[in-house]
């Protein structure tokens, strides 16, 4: 019989989960009120999608040194001072007036969620012990993020209809209180951290370098010569050739490359990169279309894309019982099936929500029982004491799939004189696209044979 979950240990839990909501609710309130934001500042389509971007590659870039950090410089003071960082540059955020400064204040604010979501997350491993406490610890812990995200997008849509700087306003408040709440609440860290070893600042540097140069290289395509294309192409590829170079030769690498061995988790990452970009550049598309060519409100196109997070329902619930009963890598397939009957429904450009809603369901049910399998294989046959690696590079790769996606259709509206129906069209395939080459991804994990793929150490 388990040991029951404590009054304080629910605090603390109570806590770190407001830290995950703030993170899910930041993300989602920003996708509705980018043409607000865009009406104001003046901002380009190209400009705009680095108001997501930027968040996502400062996040995914600097998410495995985050949780370094967490292991050698304390838990609790990693959580509580990132967030710090995280409600002063949303509040900067708030307070702009050129696109530049919001861009700058939304890549700060993705290092510190990219410093504070593993710390947090660290904390609920090693506060609760293993098996049924921490279970329902985790359990609780993801659907409060995917509550986060879906509640996000009504509120997002009603804080816009005020005024969009509440969209950076309101996460400073939430911070504010679950600041005061951390400092009472959460226990001190010891003296002496028991993990030792260093920092690889030059790895996370290049890896985040790299990524940024890649994306520009999209977005800016079709606004500049091929040569600078080529240029800053080569530059990015330079970086990333780097970034693996420093891997080989540091102690203390972000990625031990040994680890890309396993091919369940290389098909995982390449899952997950192709369902959040298509999913991102889906959202950035939607919330275009509707309220630019369709005149919708910001609150009313949050109601409708609200549909899609019965994934936090559905994500806890079905898709256990389907892993259980089909296996894990056809459900994968399912999700990403679904997801390529959403975007081809979506095609015609329905103007009713009647039109519209069989797409948000069904992305939603592809999206709870793809996103969920995926972690699952990203860790499948990885060694214990690299759980939290192979985690970090799965969430490394759902950021930079969020910044290519959004990167991609960007280019692709970018590219056509003005936002018509046929330019929304054809950013729509983006998307189709990703999910048609997640079905070929997943369908290749069937089709290998069943062993253990485990990487070799050292």
């Amino acid at each position: 019989m388990s040991t029951p979950i404590t009054g304080r240990a629910w605090a603390v839990l109570f806590v770190l989960c407001g830290a995950i909501f703030l993170e899910g609710i930041d993300v989602s309130m920003m996708g509705v009120a980018m043409p607000s934001i865009r009406a104001e500042l003046g901002l380009s389509t190209g400009e705009l999608q680095w108001i997501v971007s930027a968040y996502a590659l400062s996040y995914g870039g600097f998410v495995l040194l985050g949780g370094r950090a967490a292991d050698l410089l304390g838990r609790r003071r990693m959580f509580v001072g990132w967030l710090v960082v995280f409600l002063l540059f949303s509040g900067l955020g708030g307070f702009a007036t050129e696109g530049w400064v919001l861009i700058l204040a939304r890549f700060v604010t993705g290092i510190a969620a990219a410093f504070m979501t593993p710390a947090g997350l660290s904390i609920i491993t090693t506060t609760y012990p293993e098996g049924p406490q921490r279970n329902k610890a985790l359990l609780v812990y993801a659907g409060t993020a995917a509550g986060g995200f879906s509640l996000g997008m009504v509120t997002g849509g009603l804080l816009t209809t005020i005024d969009w700087r509440w969209v950076f306003f309101a996460p400073v408040l939430i911070s504010a209180v679950i600041l005061a709440a951390a400092i009472t609440l959460i226990p001190r860290d010891s003296e002496r951290p028991k993990t030792t070893g260093g920092f690889d600042l030059p790895g996370a540097f290049t890896l985040t370098g790299a990524m940024l140069l890649l994306v520009a290289t999209v977005v800016r395509a079709p606004d500049v010569a091929v040569l600078q294309t080529l240029l800053t192409a080569a530059a990015g590829t330079a970086l990333l050739a780097a970034f693996i170079a420093i891997e080989r030769r540091t102690s203390t690498p972000l990625i031990r490359l040994g680890l890309l061995r396993n091919s369940s988790l290389v098909r995982a990452n390449l899952g997950a990169i192709l369902l959040v970009g298509g999913f991102v550049g889906f959202q950035f598309i939607t919330v275009l279309y509707l309220q630019e060519l369709r005149g919708w409100s910001e609150w009313k196109t949050g109601l409708a894309l609200m549909v899609i997070g019965i994934d936090s329902v559905l994500a806890p619930t079905l898709t256990p019982w389907l892993v259980n009963r089909f296996g894990n890598q056809r459900v994968v397939l399912g999700g990403f099936i679904l997801a390529v009957a959403a975007y081809l429904a979506f095609l015609p450009l329905g103007t009713t929500f009647a039109a519209m809603l069989p797409t948000f369901l069904l992305l939603g049910l592809g999206f709870a029982l793809a996103y969920g399998p995926l972690t699952i294989a990203a860790t499948d046959r990885v060694a214990e004491d690299e759980q939290g690696l192979a985690s970090g590079v799965l969430t490394t790769s759902f950021q930079f799939g969020a910044a290519l996606g959004l990167a991609v259709v960007a280019a692709v509206l970018a590219a056509a004189d003005e936002l018509t129906i046929d330019a929304f069209r054809n950013g729509l395939l983006v998307p189709l696209i990703a999910a048609v080459a997640g079905v070929a991804v997943a369908a290749g994990g069937l089709r290998v044979p069943v062993r253990n793929q485990m990487a070799a150490q050292g």
